[in-house]
C-alpha cells in the first residue's frame, strides 16, 4: 500500500522552528494536483534551493523522511509565480501518484503532503469568529488569536468493506471519480462505530444485511483527508444486490478468478480484493 514505505520512514513531529535547506523538498499545489516530475528514479519536487527569497519565507515544514525534508508552500489569495521552475516540473494528480518501485517514498510523501496542504488552506479564518488565524509555537495546530480556539489537523474516518458470500465477493464501481473496481465504502458518522458504518454503509449502497463483521487493517489515505479501516463480513441472508445507482455503477458478486484488480499496489482496497483472491487460490502476481 501506499504507506509501505520501508526501509524508508516517515518522521512527522512538528518542528516549528525548522529552516529549509537547499536539497529541501518544496510541495506546491493547485486544484488538487501538485507540482512534481516523474523520473527514472520516481517522482522529485522542486526544492528550496530554486525558489526566490520571497517564497522561502512562506513556508511551513511539513515532515521528513528519512534524511529529506519537506516544506509546503501554502494556499494564499494570489497564485504565485512559479514560471522558474515550469520547465522542469509539472501539476500531476495526487491520485495518480503510484509509484510501485524504489521512488514509491515520495509518492506516499506525496498524499500525505496533500492531506496537511488541505488542512491548512481550510484553516487560515478562525470558524467562530473569523480571524485570521496564527500558527501555534509548541504543536501542529492553528491558533485564532481573537477568541483562542485552537484548531488540529482534521483526520477522517472511513471504512472499506470487503462483503463475502462464499466464494464470491462484492465488487462495486463508483458512479463518477474513479474507474476502476472497489468495494463497499463510506465515512463514519457522527456517534457511530466502525463496525456501525460497515453495516450501514452495506446496506445503503447494495441493500444487503451483514454479519461477522472483522478488522483487518489500515490506512492513510491523505489526498480525501481520510484514515481508512478495512472490514470483512459475510452477507447475512438474502445476497440480492439493491443497487444505489446515486453512488455505485454497479454492484455484483463475483469469484476469485474474475476479479480484475485495479492497476498498481498501493491501495487498501486493491490489497483487500487480491487477498480474498489469494485466499481462493487465486495466483494475483501478473
Amino acid at each position: 500500500m501506499i504507506q509501505d514505505i520501508a526501509p524508508h520512514k516517515l518522521h512527522n513531529p512538528y518542528l516549528p522552528n525548522a529552516v529549509p535547506v537547499n536539497n529541501s523538498f518544496v510541495m506546491i499545489f493547485k486544484n488538487g494536483e501538485i507540482l512534481a516530475f516523474n523520473g527514472k528514479d520516481g517522482y522529485t519536487f522542486p526544492t528550496a534551493g530554486e525558489l526566490p527569497d520571497a517564497l522561502l519565507a512562506e513556508l511551513i515544514y511539513l515532515f521528513r523522511v528519512d534524511e529529506e525534508s519537506y516544506f509546503l508552500l501554502p494556499v494564499g489569495d494570489e497564485e504565485p509565480d512559479l514560471s522558474m521552475l515550469t520547465d522542469r516540473y509539472s501539476f500531476l494528480n495526487v491520485r495518480a501518484l503510484n509509484d510501485d518501485g524504489a521512488g514509491r517514498y515520495r509518492a506516499f510523501a506525496a498524499h500525505t503532503a496533500k492531506h496537511l496542504m488541505d488542512w491548512y488552506r481550510d484553516t487560515r479564518f478562525c470558524g467562530r469568529c473569523g480571524t485570521k488565524t496564527v500558527h501555534s509555537e509548541k504543536e501542529r495546530a492553528k491558533v485564532c488569536p481573537n477568541c483562542g480556539y485552537t484548531m488540529y489537523p482534521r483526520i477522517m474516518p472511513a471504512v472499506i468493506v470487503g462483503v463475502r458470500n462464499g466464494d464470491r465477493l462484492l465488487i462495486t464501481k463508483y458512479n463518477r471519480g474513479f474507474a476502476h473496481n472497489a468495494l463497499i465504502a463510506g465515512f463514519t458518522e457522527i456517534g457511530e462505530t466502525l463496525e456501525e458504518t460497515v453495516a450501514r454503509e452495506v446496506m445503503e449502497e447494495a441493500g444487503i444485511k451483514v454479519k461477522n463483521i472483522t478488522y483487518y487493517k489500515s490506512q492513510p489515505w491523505g489526498t480525501a483527508n481520510d484514515l481508512l479501516a478495512g472490514f470483512y463480513c459475510d452477507v447475512d441472508g438474502d445476497d440480492t444486490v439493491h443497487l444505489d445507482d446515486q453512488e455505485l455503477k454497479y454492484a455484483e458478486w463475483l469469484k476469485a478468478e474474475d476479479i480484475v484488480f485495479q492497476p498498481g499496489n498501493i491501495s487498501l482496497t486493491n490489497e483487500m480484493m487480491k487477498k480474498f483472491a489469494i485466499d481462493h487460490g487465486v495466483d494475483t502476481s501478473y
